[in-house]
């Protein structure tokens, strides 16, 4: 069941409970931010009082307010209070949720960059086994017919028995190469398969001959210029110093909850027993900061920015030594790929097929043409290996530089020496 690196990341991300999580993050904080962004609600209040069941007698005779066996009717009173915030509390706590939804953003994209590439490097690793497979396949082959030519020159006495053996053990070693290229391939399945959280069909999953397009990331600008780039680019950078910006508004917060905010009070009452029949009142509540002036909250946000702060400085060291050493990693692969690009392949084909001619025709040993098929062989799978790490290592510098790349691929097939397209 052929899969390409796009299709496998689609289902990760279907999968993947932890990158869910992340957007949950998301989420939560934009529900906090309309959370610290509300006006507190204003309280009404209703009282009824002087409620009796003693008939009113009627003022003509005897003045209500003066006796109190005689009912006036029952008092009305109204009241109306709201929480007034000074000194700009609501502005912080808006601004510092602000700061918090674009922290989890931030982590997201974070989340996506680091899954992304472990879900990639699963994926190579088994298109890897996948080329050791087919070269080892194509050695047994190649030993079977030559195996066959040998039966018929024993038989003429063109060669010895021993030089047939010789032969003939190398077709075996050759078998067992191929039994343990498909055990590492069913290996690197479960592997792929366990990251994809175990899909229908995993254990399936062959990976599609589908290299990158390398694409101009950086790679060829000087170092600083590099370490630059991805300190404004990484998002977990990005992440921490929002949450420092965050930390610096609840320190400003927490400084300003010693100036106490104000509760307005107004209310209407109507008291027939009272000599004012109908009257308003206002009035005003505000908490004295006597005893308690907040200084433990100002104390734990100062101790929060600090902490941010330093994660944010160690994060940006950790950016500069990720820079530097998939650089260092990309340079190599970059320059060991092209060792074999530029004759190393076809010497490696010309002393097999010259080797092989030669003993064919009884002009060189068994020993030299052995030596030559192993050649050729070691060649191969070192030339595989080389193309899986230089993969590996772009993407590893698009991680550490923070870049998102597009999915433009470009098909190889087996057989080709040249893995990413070219001839």
């Amino acid at each position: 069941m052929p899969i390409s690196v796009d299709e496998a990341l689609a289902i990760f991300y279907q999968r993947n409970l932890d990158l869910i999580a992340a957007k949950y993050n998301i989420e939560q904080s934009h529900a906090e931010a309309v959370i610290a962004s509300a006006i507190p609600n204003p309280t009404l209040g209703v009282q009824i009082s002087e409620i009796s069941n003693r008939p009113n007698m009627g003022a003509g005779a005897v003045g209500c307010n003066h006796d109190p066996n005689v009912s006036c009717g029952v008092a009305e009173y109204f009241s109306f209070s709201q929480l007034i915030e000074v000194a700009g509390k609501r502005g912080l706590r808006m601004e510092s949720s602000g700061f918090a939804t674009q922290a989890a953003e931030s982590d997201f994209r974070d989340a996506v960059r680091i899954f992304s590439n472990m879900v990639r490097d699963a994926y190579y690793q088994l298109l890897q086994t996948q080329k050791d497979r087919w070269l080892a396949l194509e050695i047994v082959d190649h030993y079977q017919v030559i195996t066959k030519a040998n039966n018929l020159r024993l038989k003429k006495g063109d060669i010895s028995e021993s030089d047939f053996l010789r032969v003939k053990m190398e077709a075996l070693r050759a078998q067992s190469d191929l039994d343990n290229a498909q055990t590492a391939v069913e290996q690197a399945q479960a592997g792929l398969a366990v990251i994809l959280r175990w899909p229908d069909k995993s254990l399936q999953f062959e990976a599609k001959e589908e290299w990158p397009d390398l694409k101009d990331i950086g790679q060829n600008l000087p170092k600083d210029d590099l370490i630059g780039k991805a300190l404004q680019q990484r998002p977990d950078l990005q992440a921490d110093k929002r949450r420092a910006e965050q930390a610096e508004k609840e320190l400003e917060l927490a400084r300003r909850l010693k100036y106490p905010d104000v509760t307005l009070n107004a209310g209407y009452a109507h008291d027939p027993a009272n000599n004012t029949l109908n009257s308003f009142f206002v009035g005003v509540n505000v908490p004295v900061p006597l005893f308690y002036q907040y200084q433990g909250e100002s104390d734990k946000a100062a101790v929060n920015l600090n902490q941010s702060r330093l994660a944010a400085e160690q994060t940006e060291l950790g950016i500069r030594n990720d820079v530097v050493s998939a650089l260092a990693a990309w340079n190599s692969a970059e320059k060991i790929v092209q060792r074999f690009k530029d004759g190393l392949l076809d010497d490696a084909q010309t002393v097999r097929d010259s080797s092989e001619l030669a003993y064919g025709k009884g002009a060189t040993s068994v020993l030299d043409f052995i030596e030559a098929q192993r050649s050729y062989k070691n060649v191969m799978r070192d030339y595989y290996a080389a193309m899986i790490n230089r993969t590996n290592a772009y993407y590893d510098l698009a991680k550490a530089l923070g870049v998102e790349l597009n999915a433009d691929k470009t098909p190889a097939k087996d057989g080709d020496h040249s893995l990413d397209g070219t001839q």
